[in-house]
């Protein structure tokens, strides 16, 4: 049995967060858990002096995972639309 989507959408956006490489891997982007690793480097490296710079990898992993999930959901729509066509009273 599979748990409910709103749950496991909860766990990678919460993965994506606070461990943002392994939120990412999670969901199927290494590159771009290599990009946050890079991330993490510099903005633990000038993050004392610039404190924002500490949220930066954890708002690219949320926002890539948003994106990737959204591109999923887009793929899914089109491809059902190719096999059913489109909805009726749809122009």
């Amino acid at each position: 049995m599979h748990p409910p989507a709103l749950e496991v959408c909860a766990v990678i956006y919460l993965l994506a967060a606070l461990l943002p490489p392994i939120g990412l891997l999670l969901n199927g982007q290494p590159f771009s858990a290599i990009f946050n690793l890079v991330l993490i480097a510099f903005c633990a490296f000038f993050g004392p002096f610039f404190h924002v710079l500490l949220l930066v990898p954890s708002a690219h992993a949320v926002i890539a995972v948003h994106m990737k999930r959204e591109d999923r959901r887009h793929r899914e729509v089109v491809e059902a639309i190719r096999r059913h066509g489109p909805p009726q009273g749809y122009r």
